[in-house]
Parts: C-alpha cells; sequence; structure tokens
C-alpha cells in the first residue's frame, strides 16, 4: 500500500485523508502542474500539508459522524423497544452505561441544567466509539480504502487533533456560555479578577492567571485524549511490521490493555467536562 520501507509504511498509516485547496501553479507529485487554484485530494503528505490550515481531514470527519449516528441510531433503538421485563443484552448494556454517566453528573455536577446529563453520555458514548475504532486491525480498512483508489485513509478520528480539538472546543464555548450566563457579565469577570488573591492590587496577576487557566481547560482536553490514542496507534502499527507469529503475540495482549485505555480515555474527557461546566455554574 504505498509503502516500501518501515518509514514509509508508518506515514502512510498516520496520514488523513485531506481535501483542501492547492494554489495555481503548483506543481503535484506526478509532475502534473494545478494551472489554477483548485479543491481537490491530497496525494501526499507534502500535499496536504501546503493545502494550509483550511484543508479538511475526510476520513476524521467521516467516521465522526459515522460514530454519531451509530450512537444515536442504537439509542434509539433500544429506547424503541424497551421493555419493564427482563431486558436483553443491548438494552442492560444501554442502561448500564446511562447509569454510569448518570452517577458522574450526580456526584460532580453541582448546579441544575438539564442539559448536562445528556451532553455528558453524548461525549461518553461517542469518544468511546471512536477510540474502539482502534480495534480494528491497522491493514484492514485502509487495504479496502486503497482498493477503492484513496491513497490514505486513516479510521480512529481520536488520533486527529482536529479531531479531539473539535469536542473540545465545544465544550470550551459551553464552558464561557455558562459563566457569562450563570454569573453575569460582571460576575464573570470579578470572578476571573480577585481569583485566587482577594485583593484589588492583584487584579493583574489575578487576570493572567485565571485567563490562562481557562484557556487550558480545552487544549488539556484535546491532547489528553490525542496523545494516548496517537501512542496506541503507533504501537499498533509498529506490531504490524513484526513477523506474523510475533504480532499474534504482542497484538492480542495490547488490544485487550487497550480496551481499558479507550474507556478510560472516554471517562476521563466526560468527568472533566462535567467538572468545568459545574464550576461554570457556581454563581458565588
Amino acid at each position: 500500500m504505498a509503502a516500501d520501507t518501515p518509514v514509509e509504511y508508518i506515514k502512510h498509516h498516520l496520514t488523513n485523508l485531506t481535501y483542501g485547496k492547492l494554489p495555481g501553479g503548483y506543481e503535484r507529485a506526478d509532475g502534473s502542474v494545478v494551472e489554477e487554484a483548485t479543491w481537490t485530494f491530497a496525494r501526499t503528505g507534502q500535499e496536504a500539508a501546503d493545502m494550509g490550515f483550511m484543508a479538511f481531514h475526510v476520513d476524521t470527519l467521516g467516521w465522526s459522524i459515522a460514530m454519531g449516528v451509530l450512537f444515536l441510531g442504537l439509542f434509539r433503538f433500544v429506547a424503541n423497544k424497551a421493555t419493564t421485563g427482563t431486558p436483553g443484552g443491548l438494552q442492560n448494556a444501554v442502561e448500564m452505561t446511562f447509569e454510569f454517566v448518570q452517577g458522574i453528573v450526580r456526584d460532580v455536577f453541582h448546579g441544575k441544567n438539564p442539559l448536562v446529563a445528556p451532553l455528558a453520555l453524548t461525549i461518553f458514548v461517542w469518544i468511546l466509539l471512536m477510540n474502539t475504532l482502534k480495534l480494528i486491525p491497522v491493514d484492514y480498512i485502509p487495504s479496502i480504502a486503497h482498493a477503492l483508489g484513496l491513497e490514505y485513509f486513516k479510521i480512529v478520528p481520536t488520533t486527529d487533533p482536529n479531531g479531539t480539538f473539535g469536542i473540545s472546543i465545544g465544550v470550551f464555548l459551553l464552558i464561557l456560555f455558562y459563566s457569562f450566563k450563570i454569573k453575569g457579565v460582571g460576575g464573570f469577570a470579578k470572578e476571573l479578577s480577585f481569583n485566587p488573591f482577594n485583593h484589588w492590587s492583584l487584579v493583574p496577576f489575578n487576570l493572567v492567571l485565571e485567563i490562562l487557566a481557562l484557556i487550558i481547560k480545552p487544549i488539556s482536553l484535546a491532547l489528553r485524549l490525542f496523545g494516548n490514542m496517537y501512542a496506541g496507534e503507533v504501537v499498533f502499527i509498529l506490531i504490524a511490521l513484526l513477523p506474523l507469529w510475533i504480532q499474534w503475540t504482542l497484538n492480542v495482549p495490547w488490544a485487550i490493555f487497550h480496551i481499558l485505555v479507550v474507556t478510560l480515555q472516554a471517562f476521563i474527557f466526560t468527568t472533566l467536562t462535567v467538572v468545568y461546566l459545574s464550576a461554570a455554574h457556581e454563581d458565588h
């Protein structure tokens, strides 16, 4: 699959299917020249980089949407088929997930907002489903994509910082929205100005400290999830380069261990989201 050496193999599996705009006069990898600015799929990693900030990672977007639709469809199906008698295995799994997230919200969130519990459930299950895609062997989906004419194709959205930052920025906007709504503009400004040191002479220091802490929240959320998932993906790719008998020796225990990792990362992201939203609802 367009990979003659281990280095090329690793780069290939870590490159997203990118759709973006190439400027006029750009020379592509096959020697052809783009006569005028054109939106197209990148054929190499360098082309993807040259497309700049406004390029789209189509695989990340596609799999994120697919997992979101799977979540909504699955929970809707279970809700419509739910029985008061002996529940089936799927209904049991959904109810356990619902009660687990409900417990997180009950223990962590101290305000009153009917949106927080559904939001926490959505984030937990959505990230869990996206993370679980990592357990699919690394060559399966890229091989199918290659047969369909797609040079690059990653299937784990959370190994792409664009995907994790998309979720964390959404959470950050909610933090700001509820901070202003609950505390008011003056109350929120006062909180930033007089914490942690309640004295007017230390307002500049407090502002720098609090604004920095506020900005770090979405960055830490995104990078923690991305870093753990990306590192695990790299290990799976490195194992795939080994002889077949060694692959089975290492791949199975690493995959079993990663079942814990994918669940833990979804839990951490969800819990921190609820913690941050709880702080945004504190009006004292």
